[in-house]
C-alpha cells in the first residue's frame, strides 16, 4: 500500500465497493445486466446553465409530488435513490453507535453504504418463501429496516402485511424504509397511501427505471415532512444538474407520463414472455416470479450461461455471490434485465442454443 493509500480510513480501506453492472462488464452490444430500460425516451435541453440550481426546485418537487399523490413537503429529490439511501443513514445512524436492518438477498448498496459510514447492519435473511422474518426483525434495536419490494434480485413483493406490522411494531423506535425503484412495473403494490398514518415509513423511489432515465441519476425520497427536514440539513447545497432538473421536469409532464405506462405494458409483456420460455429450457432449475423488468433464473452453472451469452454480445449478471441465495436453495443465479423486443429475441436465440448443448 503506498503512503497516500495508507492515509484513508482504516474503513475505507478495508471497504468493497459496490460492484455495479458498468464496473463488473463492459463490451458486448446488448446490455442486460443492468436493469437499464432499453425503450428509452428522447429528451431536448432547453435551460440556461450559468447559475446553480435550486437546491431542492419547487417545480420539480411539485410534478413529483403530484404524480406519486402526495404533498411537495414529502418530497426530497436527490442524485438518484442511492444518495437517498446515503442521506437516511447519515441523518438517522450515530456511527458506531446505531445500526440498521438488511433482508438479503437484496439491493447491495444499504450494506456499502452502512458500512462507509461506520454503521453496523443486522443481517435478517428472506424466509424460503421469500417474506420477511418480522421476529427476528423486531428482535433488533435497529434506526432503520431496509425493504425492497419489489426485490432486487428476486423481484418478488414483501407483503403488505408485514410492512405495516414493522410500522406499528416501530412506531417512534425506527424508520422501516420501502424501497419501490420498480414500483411502476406494479403500480398496485405501492405502499404510498401508508404514509398519512405511519409518520416512521420512508419510500425510495427513482427515475431510473420505468422512466428510462438510468443515465440521468434523480431518485426521489418520500416520508413524513420531519424525516424530509432531517434529510435537507445533510443533502449538499447542490444535488442535482440544472440539466438533470430540467429532463425530469419534462419526464414528469402528463404526456411523458402516458409514455411512460406504455413502456410499462410493453416491459411486462416482454417479460411475461421470457419467462414461459426459460421455464422450457434445460439447465435452468427456477424461474423466480418477478414483478420488475428483471427475472432471476436458478441455474446449474452461472459462469457457464454468462460467458455463452458474453461470447454472442449479450452482457447478464451473475448473482451468485448476492447473500442469502443459498437459503433458497439456488447458490447459482443469474439475473436477465427485459430489453427491446428485437433484444428479447437476440437474447432467447442465444439461451436456447446454449441450452441445447446441455441436454
Amino acid at each position: 500500500m503506498s503512503r497516500i493509500n495508507s492515509l484513508a480510513r482504516a474503513s475505507v480501506q478495508a471497504l468493497t465497493p459496490y460492484a455495479s453492472a458498468r464496473r463488473s462488464m463492459s463490451g458486448g452490444s446488448v446490455w442486460l445486466n443492468a436493469n437499464e430500460n432499453a425503450l428509452a425516451p428522447d429528451y431536448q435541453l432547453s435551460g440556461t446553465y450559468n447559475r446553480y440550481p435550486d437546491c431542492q426546485p419547487a417545480r420539480l418537487l411539485n410534478a413529483y409530488a403530484d404524480y406519486a399523490g402526495v404533498d411537495a413537503s414529502q418530497v426530497l429529490v436527490s442524485r438518484g435513490a442511492d444518495e437517498g439511501i446515503e442521506l437516511l443513514i447519515r441523518s438517522f445512524c450515530e456511527p458506531g453507535v446505531d445500526q440498521i436492518v438488511i433482508c438479503p438477498p437484496t439491493y447491495g448498496m444499504y450494506a456499502i453504504s452502512a458500512e462507509s459510514n461506520g454503521v453496523a447492519r443486522s443481517v435478517i435473511p428472506l424466509r424460503a418463501d421469500l417474506t420477511l422474518d418480522v421476529e427476528a426483525i423486531l428482535a433488533v434495536p435497529a434506526k432503520l429496516v431496509f425493504v425492497c419490494s419489489p426485490n432486487n434480485p428476486t423481484g418478488d413483493l414483501i407483503p403488505r402485511t408485514q410492512i405495516i406490522q414493522l410500522l406499528q411494531a416501530l412506531d417512534n423506535q425506527a424508520l422501516v424504509v420501502v424501497d419501490e425503484a420498480y414500483i411502476e412495473f406494479v403500480q398496485s403494490a405501492s405502499t404510498v397511501d401508508l404514509l398519512a398514518s405511519y409518520p416512521n415509513l420512508v419510500i425510495l423511489r427513482t427515475l431510473s427505471k420505468a422512466f428510462g432515465l438510468a443515465g440521468l441519476r434523480c431518485g426521489f425520497t418520500l416520508a413524513a415532512p420531519d424525516v424530509i427536514a432531517a434529510l435537507k440539513q445533510m443533502i449538499a447545497p447542490y444535488p442535482l444538474a440544472a440539466p438533470v432538473i430540467d429532463i425530469a421536469v419534462q419526464a414528469l409532464s402528463s404526456e411523458r407520463i402516458d409514455e411512460m405506462w406504455q413502456t410499462v405494458a410493453t416491459i411486462n409483456e416482454l417479460r411475461d414472455t421470457f419467462v414461459r420460455f426459460a421455464s422450457t429450457l434445460a439447465g435452468i432449475n427456477r424461474v423466480f416470479s418477478s414483478n420488475a423488468n428483471y427475472v432471476l433464473l436458478g441455474v446449474d452453472d452461472a459462469a457457464a450461461w454468462v460467458q455463452a451469452l458474453v461470447d454472442v454480445g449479450i452482457l447478464i449478471r451473475n448473482q451468485s455471490s448476492q447473500l442469502g441465495l443459498a437459503g433458497l436453495g439456488c447458490p447459482q443465479v443469474i439475473r436477465v434485465s427485459i430489453g427491446s423486443p428485437d433484444e428479447m429475441a437476440q437474447l432467447q436465440a442465444a439461451m436456447a442454443e446454449f441450452a441445447s448443448t446441455l441436454n
